[in-house]
This record gives structure tokens, C-alpha cells and sequence, in this order.
């Protein structure tokens, strides 16, 4: 799947450049863009702001989108991914967290920038009596913690402090836990949990 990067900010499409380690191709024109198939498209918010609806509609039909921010939030986030995105994130994050997002996407789900994944998990309402805790009996007895704790947003750092263990472990024990569950990721098993 080919990358294709599209910014009205060149310093913005220097650091993806800089932070992709595959090879990529910069789109300048939007009608251009538009003609694109079966790719990975990363584009700059601002560059769409006013038709961005528009332009998600025709790109995510035949496309998988990234749309990253310099001021990100929580309330764009899911604007965007509600008209087709498949991630959404800050324009400046580090490489690690642009190198994630496109692995994510690649395989078909959703990728959002950790600090909005939390927010979203904290306002889920939670549901009293939820019929899906039965489920954690599959889970092994620290899968079931991890999984417990994750449903309350704590992050793997914050799990690992409270359980005595490293955050790589909390992020081994969540694996099993999502794949035990038939979920993708922590969003996922919060809106199981919760």
C-alpha cells in the first residue's frame, strides 16, 4: 500500500518524510488527490479544514486516511473519524506514534492518539449490572486486572505501577486480553467493559 502525504505546511511533510521509513509521494493539488486509489493517504487538517467532509467522503471510499493536526482535539477527532478517517493524531507527534498509526491503519483498524483514547474510555458511561464482566472469567487472573484497569483509562505505565510490573508486561498481558476478548484494542475492550 503505497503512502501518500499531502500538506500545505512543507515543514509538516519534512517531519512525516523524516518519520515514515518507507518511501513516500507528496501530493500537491486536492483534485489530484482525489484520483488516488488504494492507498494510505496522510493529510494535514488544516488543508482540508473548510471541505473536509467532503474531501474524506470521496478519499475514504477507495482509501484509508490519516488526518493529523497541529492542535488536535478531542472534538475533531470524532469528526474526522466519523466521516470515514481511519486515524487521527498531532501533526507533530514523534515518529514512533506516525510509524503506529500507519501499521494500525494498515491492518485495518482505528488509531488515535493515545491521550484521546483515554479521554473517550473516561466518558463512556458505565453501565450498572454489565452482562460482558462474565466475560473476563476466560482471562487469566492478571489478563483479568490489566483488563479491569484499562476499562478505568489508566495507561500501561500507570497499570504497571499499581500491579509491580513493567508497562511491556501490562502491554503483553492487554494482547492476550484483547485477543481472548475478540477485541482490537483498549477502546474496543472498554466499550465491552463498560
Amino acid at each position: 500500500m503505497k503512502i501518500i502525504l499531502h500538506s500545505d505546511d512543507i515543514l509538516l511533510l519534512e517531519h512525516w518524510e523524516k518519520s515514515i521509513p518507507e518511501k513516500c509521494v507528496f501530493v500537491d493539488d486536492i483534485e489530484e488527490l482525489k484520483m488516488i486509489e488504494n492507498s494510505l493517504i496522510i493529510l494535514n487538517y488544516s488543508a482540508c479544514d473548510s471541505a473536509c467532509e467532503n474531501i474524506l467522503n470521496i478519499l475514504s471510499i477507495s482509501n484509508k486516511v490519516l488526518i493529523l493536526h497541529r492542535t488536535p482535539n478531542i472534538d475533531t477527532a470524532k469528526y474526522v473519524l466519523g466521516l470515514g478517517a481511519k486515524g487521527y493524531g498531532n501533526a507533530l507527534m514523534r515518529a514512533h506514534f506516525i510509524v503506529s498509526a500507519i501499521e494500525t491503519i494498515k491492518d485495518s483498524m482505528v488509531w488515535l492518539y493515545p491521550e484521546f483514547t483515554t479521554m473517550l474510555i473516561t466518558q463512556l458511561p458505565a453501565k450498572d449490572d454489565n452482562p460482558n464482566l462474565v466475560k473476563l472469567n476466560i482471562l487469566s487472573e492478571r489478563e483479568k486486572q490489566v483488563a479491569l484497569l484499562l476499562k478505568d483509562a489508566l495507561t500501561y505505565k500507570e497499570i504497571g505501577i499499581k500491579l509491580d510490573i513493567t508497562p511491556r508486561t501490562v502491554k503483553a498481558h492487554a494482547a492476550h486480553a484483547y485477543k481472548k476478548l475478540a477485541v482490537k484494542d483498549r477502546l474496543g475492550l472498554a466499550l465491552l467493559l463498560k
